[in-house]
C-alpha cells in the first residue's frame, strides 16, 4: 500500500467524527479499506460485518501475532509509539495462536469463571452507593467523571485482590493509554509496574480473587505472563465497561423512544445494553490481525505481514446486515461489540453485569434524573480505538447522604473482603435468572414518570 492519498485512522480530523469517516471509506473502498496509523504506517480496516467475522474466525490466514507485522519486522516502528502498548507482541493469549493459545485462553476464561452474577453484582452494587453518596446531596453530578469512569476499576481491583487506595491512578493511566497519546507509553509501564508489585505479593499471600487463581492455574503461568494477562484484563475492562455504561446513560437520558420501550416493557435493561453493543460499541476498532500470507479479502490483496484491524463500529451498521438503522435488535447478540472466533472476549458476561446492575442501582438511588444540558450540547469524546460521550451532566432530587451510606454499609461487604467462599460455581454471569413482567417494569416506569 502506499500511503499517498490514503486517509489517516487518527488525529484532529478522524476523530472528530469517525463514523464519518467510516461511512466515507466504505463508499470509497467497500468492505475493507486502507488506512494510516500514528506514523503513518498503513494498515486495513474491515468495514463488512461479514468481513470482519472472517478475519475473526479464521487465524490461520489472519494471525494473533504481532510479531509478524512487516514494519516490526523491518524496524519501522519507533520505540516510543503510542501504537507499541496495544500491538506490540507480550506473553499474551490474544497475541497467540494454536495450543499456546489455548493454554493462556484456558487460565483466563477459568479464573474469570469462578465469579458469581451475585458476588460480582454485590460488589458492583456497593461501589455505586459509595460514589452516589458523594454527590447524591448536591442534587448534581457529571455521571461520566463522578461514576462511569470510577465503578468498573474499583471492581476490577477488587475482584483481582488489589487495594483499593490505588484505584483512581489506575484509572487515569488505564484510559491515557486507551487514548494513545504521547503519554500512552509511560501510562502503560505505571500500570505493568503497579500489577507486578501486586503480583509478587500475591504469590507470598494467595487469596481468592483472579490474581492467586491466575498464578495457581494448571497452565502454569509464569510471573510475566500472570502481570501482562493481568494488565489485559484491566485495562480492557475498564475501557469497555466505562463505555458502555456512558453510552447506555446517554441513550436512556436523550432518546424519549428508547424511554417509552422501557417504560412500557417492550424492552428490559438487558435489551438496552444489547442495542447499544449494536449501535455505539464500546471499541470501535480493535487491531489487529497480521496475514500470514498473501491472500484477497473483500476483492483487495493483502500481503503476508499486513496489519488489519476490526473495525466494529462500521461492521455493525453493514448496510448489508443493517439496511433500517431504526429496527430494533432486541435479543439479537450477532454484533462484533465483543469480537468472535477463538478471540472472542472471555470477559464479556462480567462487563455486562457491571453495566446492568451499576445502571439498575443508579437510577434507582437518584429518582428524577435527567440532563442538566440540552442533549445538542453533549459532545463525544473519540480516539482511534473508542468513541463515548465526554461529559454527562444531570441533575435530581438531592437524596440524603446519611440514608444511602447506612445502606452500604447494611448490605454490602466490607471493605477490601475478598468473595464470598460460595463465589466458584458453574452459572454463566449472561444468563441472569428474568423478573417477572411487572417487576421489571416497576421502578423502570417510575423513572420515567419522574422524566
Amino acid at each position: 500500500m502506499s500511503p499517498e492519498g490514503i486517509r489517516r485512522l487518527y488525529g484532529p480530523e478522524a476523530e472528530a467524527n469517525p463514523r464519518g469517516l467510516y461511512e466515507q471509506l466504505r463508499q470509497q473502498h467497500g468492505a475493507v479499506a486502507p488506512v494510516l496509523l500514528h506514523g503513518d504506517h498503513p494498515a486495513w480496516l474491515v468495514l463488512g460485518h461479514r468481513e470482519n467475522l472472517e478475519v475473526m474466525r479464521t487465524p490461520s490466514l489472519f494471525s494473533r501475532d504481532s510479531r509478524r507485522w512487516t514494519p516490526f519486522v523491518q524496524e519501522k516502528v519507533a520505540a516510543d509509539s503510542p501504537l507499541i502498548p496495544m500491538v506490540g507482541w507480550q506473553p499474551l493469549c490474544v497475541f497467540a495462536d494454536g495450543d499456546e493459545h489455548a493454554r493462556l485462553r484456558a487460565a483466563v476464561t477459568e479464573s474469570l469463571g469462578q465469579f458469581n452474577r451475585q458476588g460480582v453484582r454485590r460488589y458492583v452494587t456497593r461501589y455505586t452507593k459509595q460514589l452516589v453518596a458523594a454527590f447524591e446531596a448536591t442534587g448534581q453530578a457529571d455521571l461520566i467523571r463522578d461514576y462511569a469512569e470510577r465503578l468498573p476499576m474499583l471492581v476490577m481491583t477488587q475482584l483481582m485482590g488489589m487495594p483499593e487506595e490505588g484505584g483512581p491512578r489506575l484509572v487515569e493511566a488505564t484510559l491515557d493509554l486507551m487514548k494513545g497519546t504521547e503519554t500512552a507509553l509511560a501510562s502503560n509501564e505505571y500500570v505493568t509496574e503497579t500489577l507486578r508489585k501486586h503480583v509478587k505479593r500475591k504469590s507470598k499471600k494467595p487469596g481468592r480473587d483472579l490474581t492467586s487463581q491466575l498464578l495457581g492455574h494448571e497452565s502454569d503461568l509464569d510471573e510475566d505472563e500472570v502481570v501482562e494477562h493481568l494488565r489485559l484484563i484491566l485495562v480492557a475492562a475498564n475501557e469497555t465497561t466505562v463505555n458502555l455504561i456512558a453510552n447506555t446513560l446517554r441513550l436512556l437520558l436523550t432518546d424519549r423512544r428508547f424511554r417509552a420501550s422501557l417504560s412500557g416493557g417492550q424492552m428490559t435493561l438487558p435489551d438496552a445494553l444489547e442495542q447499544v453493543l449494536w449501535d455505539a460499541p464500546p471499541l470501535s476498532v480493535i487491531p489487529g490481525r497480521w496475514a500470514t500470507g498473501d491472500t484477497k479479502l473483500a476483492g483487495k490483496q493483502i500481503r503476508a505481514g499486513d496489519m488489519l484491524l476490526l473495525g466494529l463500529a462500521a461492521g455493525n451498521v453493514d448496510p448489508d446486515i443493517r439496511p433500517d438503522l431504526s429496527a430494533p435488535v432486541h435479543g439479537n447478540r450477532s454484533h462484533l461489540s465483543f469480537s468472535s472466533g477463538p478471540h472472542e472476549c472471555p470477559g464479556q458476561d462480567i462487563g455486562r453485569a457491571i453495566a446492568d446492575t451499576g445502571i439498575d442501582t443508579l437510577l434507582t438511588l437518584l429518582p428524577g434524573l435527567e440532563l442538566a444540558v440540552p442533549a445538542s450540547e453533549l459532545k463525544t469524546s473519540a480516539a482511534w480505538l473508542s468513541e463515548r460521550v465526554y461529559s454527562l451532566p444531570v441533575r435530581f432530587k438531592p437524596q440524603s447522604s446519611s440514608g444511602t451510606g447506612q445502606r452500604v454499609a447494611a448490605d454490602a461487604p466490607p471493605k477490601s473482603q475478598p468473595l464470598p467462599d460460595t463465589a466458584p460455581v458453574s452459572t454463566p454471569i449472561a444468563e441472569p435468572a428474568p423478573l417477572p413482567a411487572a417487576a421489571d417494569r416497576r421502578w423502570w416506569s417510575s423513572w420515567v414518570f419522574w422524566r
